[in-house]
């Protein structure tokens, strides 16, 4: 399994996911790039994405729908900062529509950036969600932000092993 490490900071307000694949940074790169692959892999087990859009470039945005078990579907939006490939991201998110409009009811937009790295024979890849507040990140922690991302993380290795 490619998880490494899970690390929330109350005091920075942040969550940092770390995995590690045996394959190059440029292949993990494409699982941003690629919504096809995106899709394989960013929702939870048993929570399939959707990308309705994924137009990644500065100022691209991205949206896309997971589906609940019961067949709901929980909108996000992307909205890319910064891209420097192969290696990092930076984007804004949130909860949505399904035309991309920010939730009313849901936690404010944040931040997370994605760093991918060589390391030895191994790549690394660190997913960083900055939070505005400590109220913000309690509450998408108790809605699984952290479990649901390391699980969607451990479905990479089945993508990168078709290669």
């Amino acid at each position: 399994m490619p998880f490494v490490s899970s690390t929330k900071d109350t005091d920075a307000l942040t969550l940092a996911i770390v995995a590690e694949f045996p394959v190059a940074p440029e292949r993990v790169w494409r699982l941003w790039e690629d919504p096809r692959q995106l899709e394989r892999w960013w929702g939870p087990p048993g929570y399939p994405a959707t990308f309705t859009r994924h137009d990644f470039s500065v100022p691209g945005r991205s949206i896309y729908f997971m589906t609940s078990p019961e067949g709901e579907r929980h909108y996000g939006w992307w909205s890319f900062v910064s891209i420097a490939a192969p290696h990092s991201i930076r984007i804004e998110d949130g909860f949505g529509d399904a035309e991309g409009n920010p939730a009313v009811d849901m936690p404010d937009s944040g931040l997370f950036v994605v760093s991918i790295e060589a390391v030895g024979e191994l790549t690394r890849m660190t997913i960083t969600s900055y939070f505005s507040s400590a109220e913000q990140l309690e509450q998408l922690m108790a809605m699984g932000q952290e479990e649901g991302m390391t699980l969607a993380i451990g479905q990479i290795d089945a993508i990168l092993a078709e290669d």
